[in-house]
């Protein structure tokens, strides 16, 4: 009697997906759920996987191989008049055909994570999805411990959450208000700029009594405490 072949099963999987600008078809590589567990978040909500060597992270982008255009399930199938004319001069002209389809580096994630903000920023997509796509390079430049190229797209992520909250862009998302300001907070923390930290992590502590999101309110409290010790302990050197 034969016995029984055990097949591995992949953590990827190929899918099919059409281009929104140009209306073709190419694959693009996403990652089985079941594989994606989450041990922990930093402070600023980045996933630490439990396995390290799969990073579900790196395939948030789909990167037409045909005209280059680049982008994620939040973008809006809109496109404004002219645009479309906008992303022919702008990436698909100097675009060189080529696949991110397949498995990808953590370079290659990246390289996806900035086609997807140089398209979503001539397309006018919401302020909120860039400062996500913004967020996702700094933590993929963490992991590479790139700490000047992750503190600058810290910065960029932060001052688009500033102009989502100011023009409330995030309104119908799955952002919050109290989400977006504590992130404007720690990402303001993280760069240095604490001043300004300490004034959104105070604007998020206020919403305590009306925020559906008591764990942000509890983070912002930590926060906000941990500058407070920081500054006396500097205060007495």
């Amino acid at each position: 009697m034969k016995r029984g072949i055990t097949m591995e099963i992949s953590p990827y999987y190929q899918k099919d997906i059409e281009c929104s600008n140009c209306k073709k078809k190419f694959k693009t590589t996403k990652v089985r759920s079941k594989f994606v567990k989450v041990e922990r978040h930093e402070t600023d909500f980045q996933p630490i996987y439990q396995n390290k060597e799969v990073n579900s992270l790196l395939y948030n982008i789909f990167v037409c191989e045909h005209c280059g255009f680049s982008f994620s399930e939040e973008f809006t199938k809109y496109f404004a008049p002219g645009v479309k004319e906008e992303i022919q001069a702008q990436v698909t002209s100097k675009w060189v055909p080529r696949s991110f389809g397949n498995e990808r580096t953590i370079q290659e994630g990246i390289m996806s994570y900035k086609l997807g903000i140089h398209c979503g920023t001539i397309k006018k997509e919401k302020f909120v999805n860039i400062a996500g796509l913004a967020l996702r390079i700094a933590w993929l430049y963490r992991v590479l411990e790139q700490e000047e190229q992750e503190k600058r797209f810290l910065e960029i992520a932060r001052d688009r959450y500033v102009d989502s909250y100011s023009n409330e862009d995030y309104s119908g998302t799955q952002m919050s208000e109290v989400r977006i300001i504590y992130l404007i907070a720690e990402l303001s923390r993280r760069i240095g700029e604490t001043e300004f930290a300490t004034r959104y992590f105070s604007k998020v502590i206020e919403k305590q009594s009306t925020s559906i999101e008591p764990q942000v309110i509890e983070m912002a409290k930590e926060r906000w405490q941990e500058m407070r010790e920081l500054k006396q302990k500097e205060a007495t050197n």
